[in-house]
């Protein structure tokens, strides 16, 4: 997933002190599994959304 390198930085960073790298990292997988099982594509910028609303919820949920 060498393309997604730049997603998950991006994510890192954006949730770094909420979220582990390795949450991260199942969310972009979980993102890219979902983007293939529904729309037979997984573009960056597709699982990058998904996988930011993942870990957006995640962070609500643990606010909680």
């Amino acid at each position: 997933m060498s393309q997604y390198e730049q997603v998950e930085a991006v994510l890192r960073d954006e949730f770094a002190g909420i979220h582990p790298a390795s949450t991260v990292t199942r969310c972009i997988q979980a993102a890219h599994h979902g983007a293939v099982e529904v729309t037979g594509h997984a573009y960056p910028g597709l699982v990058e959304r998904i996988a930011r609303r993942h870990l957006q919820v995640l962070a609500t949920a643990t606010d909680s």
